[in-house]
């Protein structure tokens, strides 16, 4: 290890490799984003393994030449944006297990932590994200081999993104996070430029935030926001309906977790998940059975997570 570079361990949070059943399992529960799984899945598996689109290119336009290269040119990199509990960063946690199964490789996951940012060490940023894509560079080449297919592919995973790469743009961006963001920059630029397997993932609260040359540089953005009607419906049938609440009442807590009055906004999927549904099991465990009728009183006494508002 280079001197004074940060250790693995103080950088990332532990490595996650994948397939992995969990993460299979905590995926399938992220109900109303299937269409974002879809297509994360497919851009990702392009990034991080180009033969699998040259493959399908041979079989299905075998006469397509510059096709290949204009879809691969793109940068590997990756952007979850919008509202807080919204589920952009389950999936980005979870996501690499659908990669993984389909383009049949292993994949590990490079979880940046959030200590390395929170501890005032101005002056250290641009080192610790030169470091933290010098590790991803590394495991990448390791993934490489001589014939040109990847024996697997690593992801960067950085969460609270607008954190690391705020705009520098901004006449209060002190030179140190600006040299950061250009540490960031050069990072992914490493990544594509070496055509390796890896891609970066960012979650961001804040997608205008973003420095300007980082969001040229994504390969897609996806915008997320709170469940509809539908989606909540979803998320809520499957569980309540186990607990035997009917029809009816499972609708109405679906209306009471939308909109409301001068509440222009509805419930967050971490909202639906993380606070409803246990709130209503442990309203009656456990001495008694979940009702329907309980279920719509507690859901009107939960007030759901403000959006996140921008400066």
């Amino acid at each position: 290890m280079e001197a004074g570079k940060p250790k693995f361990e103080e950088l990332f949070e532990q490595a996650i490799n994948y397939p992995d059943p969990d993460m299979q399992e905590r995926l399938a529960k992220l109900v109303g984003l299937d269409a974002e799984k879809e297509h994360l899945t497919k851009t990702l598996g392009l990034l991080v393994n180009p033969e699998g689109l040259k493959k399908w290119v041979n079989q299905y336009h075998p006469k397509a030449k510059k096709i290949t290269d204009i879809v691969l040119r793109r940068p590997p990199l990756i952007v979850l944006a919008g509202d807080v509990g919204s589920g952009k960063s389950e999936l980005a946690s979870t996501i690499a297990d659908a990669v993984a199964r389909q383009e049949k490789i292993d994949i590990t996951l490079f979880p940046l932590s959030l200590s390395t940012r929170g501890n005032g060490m101005v002056g250290q940023m641009t080192q610790l994200i030169s470091a933290a894509f010098d590790y991803t560079v590394e495991k990448a080449k390791k993934l490489q081999s001589d014939t040109g297919k990847k024996r697997g592919a690593v992801i960067l995973l950085v969460d609270e993104a607008d954190s690391l790469a705020q705009s520098r743009e901004s006449s209060q961006m002190h030179h140190e996070d600006k040299a950061g963001v250009n540490a960031f920059i050069r990072g992914v630029d490493s990544l594509g430029n070496g055509k390796l397997p890896a891609a970066v993932i960012m979650c961001t609260n804040r997608p205008n935030a973003l420095d300007p040359a980082i969001k040229r540089r994504a390969a897609d953005i996806f915008y997320f926001k709170r469940p509809s009607k539908i989606e909540r419906h979803k998320v809520l049938f499957e569980t309540l309906s186990e607990l035997g609440i009917k029809e009816k009442d499972i609708n109405e807590i679906v209306d009471v977790t939308g909109s409301q009055g001068e509440r222009e906004y509805g419930f967050t999927y971490s909202d639906l998940i993380q606070r409803l549904i246990p709130t209503i099991i442990l309203d009656a465990y456990p001495n008694k059975a979940v009702t329907g009728e309980r279920g719509i009183e507690i859901a009107k006494s939960i007030i759901p997570t403000p959006p996140f508002k921008e400066q």
